[in-house]
């Protein structure tokens, strides 16, 4: 079985190239007469992990959902390597957001499906015809990029295994290869350890720094835990109600801070 060394406790130094890939202004966002949302903004650049830290409620999911077009933002600027996406429709919306992918806190793999297969659907969308009906007819180059993926996150040795006999961190690395292979230069990733136990949370969020920092990623994570942040994050977005209470590098999310993100009753229920 793959393993991955576990990093010590460290401040990681910003790694980001300086010029934002994803620009987002003053994002509002209501649910039934409640705000949630109330002008969020941050930018994203390539080579950076970004941790969003907040109390449940604190609008920080709502936040990548409005980002990634699974939400409908009430209003606001989301810039995508300087592409307005609120401006765009339909194919030609798709087309813009491609460079962007998301991991969820729960693993949408296929489990009847070995990795290697549900790594390959990634990209499917660059396929047309018998690809996108069975994994049979997946291209040779196809299933060469997502071994590719899957060595990128030490699971090569796991590839034919059906993603149901997978362990949650394991299921996990599977999904961020899967982003790998639809190519993505920006990955969005929503309380992606939060159903994992103690090592594997680590271990995902150390591969997601590493992916960043090495492969110029820009990542942008929903995290419960203010010590991931500081191990493996480059700036934090703090939210109190859906507004911004801090942000800035790891260096000013002291235990002041902390509290003031997590005081029981500030965020909405």
């Amino acid at each position: 079985m793959s393993t991955m060394h576990l990093p010590l406790p460290r401040l990681v130094p910003a790694h980001g190239s300086g010029k934002p890939i994803l620009q987002v202004e003053n994002l509002t966002k209501s649910f039934a007469g409640r705000t949630v949302l109330d002008g969020v903004g941050f930018t994203l650049a390539r080579g950076s992990v970004v941790a969003f830290l907040g109390a449940n409620g604190s609008g920080k999911s709502t936040t990548l959902k409005c980002v990634m077009g699974l939400e409908s933002p009430d209003a606001g600027s989301i810039r995508l390597d300087g592409t307005e996406l609120t401006a765009l429709r339909g194919s030609g919306l798709a087309r813009a957001r491609a460079p962007m992918a998301m991991v969820f806190q729960k693993i949408h793999l296929v489990p009847r499906r070995t990795a290697l297969e549900n790594v390959c659907a990634g990209a499917l969308g660059r396929y047309g015809g018998a690809a996108s009906i069975s994994p049979m007819f997946f291209p040779r180059e196809l299933k060469e990029e997502a071994m590719a993926a899957l060595a990128r996150v030490g699971m090569s040795d796991r590839a034919h295994e059906k993603a149901g006999r997978l362990s949650g961190g394991q299921a996990q690395r599977v999904a961020v290869a899967r982003a790998l292979c639809q190519r993505a230069s920006v990955l969005l990733a929503d309380e992606p350890v939060s159903a994992l136990d103690p090592r594997a949370a680590e271990e995902v969020m150390a591969l997601l720094a590493q992916l960043a920092h090495e492969e110029n990623l820009a990542v942008a994570a929903v995290l419960h835990q203010p010590d991931l942040a500081l191990r493996h994050a480059d700036e934090v977005i703090g939210l109190v109600n859906g507004r911004i209470e801090y942000a800035g590098d790891i260096s000013g999310l002291d235990t002041s801070m902390q509290r003031r993100l997590y005081t029981p009753n500030r965020a909405a229920a």
